[in-house]
């Protein structure tokens, strides 16, 4: 991917709505929230999708066992929601009144944030 300091712009952020476009089955076309971005990596862990068993000894603090947790997915197979629609729609990016750079969803238009 060429130079690992500076991390691609991606077009999902934290706190989104997206849909699974590909990937297992059981996860596909849910509405669900980016919890946590890694740019570097190009994958997002999103709630309650591409869940992993993860195994963990008894401490003092924790009674251990097995728990469930998201790992993360490409962003390729994520697609934001759209505010007006509540569909899946592809994300532009404009310049907006204030100057700043804004996302926009480009089926309806409607900015994004």
């Amino acid at each position: 991917m060429g130079n690992k300091r500076f991390a691609p712009k991606l077009k999902i952020k934290k706190g989104d709505k997206v849909v699974v476009i590909a990937g297992a089955y059981k996860d596909r076309s849910k509405v669900r929230e980016v919890l946590e971005v890694i740019p570097e990596k190009n994958r997002a862990v999103v709630d309650q999708v591409n869940l992993r068993k993860k195994h963990s000894k008894p401490t003092q603090d924790s009674p251990g066992g097995i728990n469930e947790i998201a790992a993360p997915i490409h962003i390729s197979n994520l697609m934001l929601v759209d505010p007006a629609s509540g569909e899946p729609t592809r994300v532009g990016r404009q310049v907006g009144d204030d100057g700043k750079i804004v996302r926009y969803s480009k089926k309806s238009g409607q900015t994004i944030d």
